[in-house]
Formats: C-alpha cells, sequence, structure tokens
C-alpha cells in the first residue's frame, strides 16, 4: 500500500480533481453537437475517447476512494470542490445519452439508472455536507461557479430522460415524469444557486484569481435547461408532456436568451481576469468546465431552434458549435501535454 502511495500515479490520483468528469461532458456534447451537423466521423472520434476517459476515471476515482479515503472526504465536505462530484452524474448521463443510438435505448437506461442513484445520493449528501457539516452555511465565502454543477446534474437526467422516452414506448408515461421532474428540479436550482453567487459577488467581492472558468458552467447550466426544454417539446404526447410543454417551452427560450447574454458578459470577465489583472494562464482541469458550456450552448440552439422552428436560433447554435469545437481542440492539447509533462 505503501508502494502504491509513493509512485508518481499514486500521486495523480491522490490529487484526483473530483470535476475531471468534465472531460467527458464536453467531449460527448461537442460530440452530439458534429453529429447534429453531419460530422459523423469526427464525433464518432470523440464519443470513443469520451468512452475511455469515463472509464478511465472511474477507475482512477475508485481507487483514490479505496486508498485515500481522507482526502476524497476533505474534497466532498469542502465548499471548492463538495459540488464537482456532481459531474460524475452529469458526465453519466450526457455520456449515455450520446450512446443511445450505438448501445440502443434499453442499454442507456441503465446510464439514466446509475446517474438517476448517482444524483439522489449525492443530491443529499453534498449539500448536507458542504452547507451544514462543512461550515458553508455560516457565510457565503464558499458559494462559487461550481455550485451551478448541481443543476447541470439535475438537467442531464432530464435529457436522458427525454431522449429515451421518444425511444421506450414502454416507459414513456414513466420517463416523461422523470424528464420534466428534473428539468423542474434543475430550473429551481438554477434560480436558488444564482441568487446566492450574486449575493456573494455583492456582500463580499470576488478576486480576479478566484473568478476563473468553473463560472462557465452557469451558461452550461442555463443552456442545458434549454436542451433537455427542447427535447420535452419534442417527447409524445403522453399526460404529464401534453400539460407541461407549453411552458417549458417558453422558458426554453427565455433560458437561452439569458445564456446568449452571459457568453460576452463571461468573456469580458475573462479579458478583466488575465489581460488587465494579468492572472497567468495556465492550464488547469477546469477549463474543461469552460467547454463543456461552450459545446452545450451550440446543441441547444440546434435542437432548440428545430424544436420550436426557430431558424436564427438554429443558425447561431450550428455556428457557435465551432468555436467549442476549437476550444475542445486547444484544452484537449493542453491536457495531454500536461500529463506527459506530470509522467
Amino acid at each position: 500500500m505503501n508502494a502504491v502511495r509513493t509512485t508518481a500515479l499514486g500521486s495523480a490520483v491522490e490529487t484526483l480533481p473530483p470535476g475531471y468528469f468534465a472531460l467527458v461532458m464536453a467531449t460527448g456534447i461537442v460530440a452530439t453537437g458534429l453529429e447534429s451537423a453531419g460530422f459523423g466521423a469526427a464525433a464518432g472520434v470523440l464519443t470513443a475517447i469520451a468512452v475511455i476517459a469515463f472509464a478511465v476515471l472511474v477507475v482512477l476515482t475508485v481507487w483514490r476512494l479505496i486508498v485515500w479515503r481522507e482526502r476524497m472526504r476533505e474534497d466532498f465536505m469542502s465548499a471548492r470542490n463538495g459540488f464537482l462530484f456532481y459531474t460524475f452524474v452529469a458526465a453519466t448521463c450526457v455520456l449515455g445519452t450520446r450512446l443511445v443510438d450505438v448501445i440502443g435505448p434499453w442499454w442507456a437506461l441503465v446510464f439514466l439508472g446509475v446517474g438517476l442513484v448517482g444524483w439522489l445520493v449525492l443530491g443529499y449528501a453534498i449539500p448536507w455536507w458542504v452547507v451544514i457539516e462543512g461550515g458553508a452555511g455560516r457565510g457565503l465565502e464558499g458559494v462559487n461557479g461550481t455550485w451551478f454543477v448541481w443543476a447541470v446534474a439535475s438537467q442531464s437526467c432530464a435529457v436522458l430522460a427525454a431522449t429515451l422516452e421518444v425511444r421506450i414506448p414502454e416507459l414513456a408515461e414513466l420517463l416523461s415524469i422523470v424528464a420534466i421532474l428534473f428539468w423542474g428540479i434543475g430550473v429551481v436550482l438554477y434560480g436558488i444557486i444564482g441568487v446566492a453567487v450574486v449575493m456573494r459577488f455583492l456582500m463580499i467581492g470576488i478576486e480576479p484569481e478566484e473568478f476563473g472558468p468553473p463560472y462557465w458552467i452557469a451558461m452550461g447550466a442555463a443552456a442545458i435547461s434549454v436542451f433537455a426544454g427542447a427535447l420535452i417539446v419534442d417527447m409524445t404526447g403522453t399526460p404529464m408532456a401534453s400539460v407541461t410543454q407549453g411552458l417549458i417551452g417558453g422558458v426554453s427560450v427565455l433560458f437561452w436568451a439569458f445564456a446568449s447574454w452571459l457568453v460576452p458578459a463571461l468573456t469580458l470577465v475573462g479579458w478583466w481576469r488575465h489581460v488587465r489583472h494579468r492572472v497567468p494562464l495556465a492550464y488547469d482541469p477546469a477549463y474543461w468546465s469552460l467547454v463543456f458550456p461552450l459545446g452545450m450552448y451550440a446543441v441547444a440552439g440546434m435542437h432548440l431552434g428545430e424544436a420550436d422552428r426557430l431558424p436564427i436560433v438554429a443558425a447561431v447554435g450550428a455556428a457557435f458549435l465551432w468555436v467549442a469545437v476549437l476550444s475542445w481542440v486547444v484544452v484537449f492539447i493542453a491536457t495531454t501535454v500536461s500529463l506527459v509533462r506530470r509522467r
């Protein structure tokens, strides 16, 4: 056991960021966008990378849980890292959505089951440990952009459930309830976390070093709410879907508008951070938390435009896809170089 702890790989596993599953999220959603745009071969390559990355990260996370349980517990109770564990849920559901047409809907249903169980376990454990046991509830200092992953995880369950609803008629009514339930939870969580983040900014302020890539998750959470909403609008006419599709379609358009406003706002924040205050632009695994929102904004626009017959929205999403692809390539190269240097 001690020998394992002293190896370079062991050191990397000990300090493995819980948010590294954002790599799978980003890769899976960019692959989805490329598939929708007609680039099947490129989408297949990215899907394979997402599958391999997911399998490796699951193994490393289990290894870390067994060998470095105390370090993992510290992350779990940390306001800075605790909510990043939800990236496992989001990655599971994003990957399951991507693989629906590859492995079939019934096998993809397994991904939904794992995602729902993970969400239920983490959905009560993380807020309890971070806010109550961890002490973040005594002030606003611990509130940060990573908390939006809670909403992202909720919406990822809605995305996969809505995707399966039209493919598994036998479970259509149940899946429609799951999709709309988690879409609603995600929207409410987005509002609650957004208020908490704004209060933190107004009452405490934030330093340039703190205003990093995870704050892009705010845009990603809005964008995945749009994507889930567009898929729900396309669901079959189950009783739950029939009474909510109009409302969800309208709210999705509002979320798309807000996500569109956040894109230039967060870009200006990046300029303020790196140009005006000269914070070094160095590789950090958190940059996958920036790639995922870019890819999700593109895919959300493409699907919302198709679902609600909004060609301009679809065109914006299709154009933005290439921004997401370029960002994925840059961060993937940086990740590879970082891993090689560390080895």
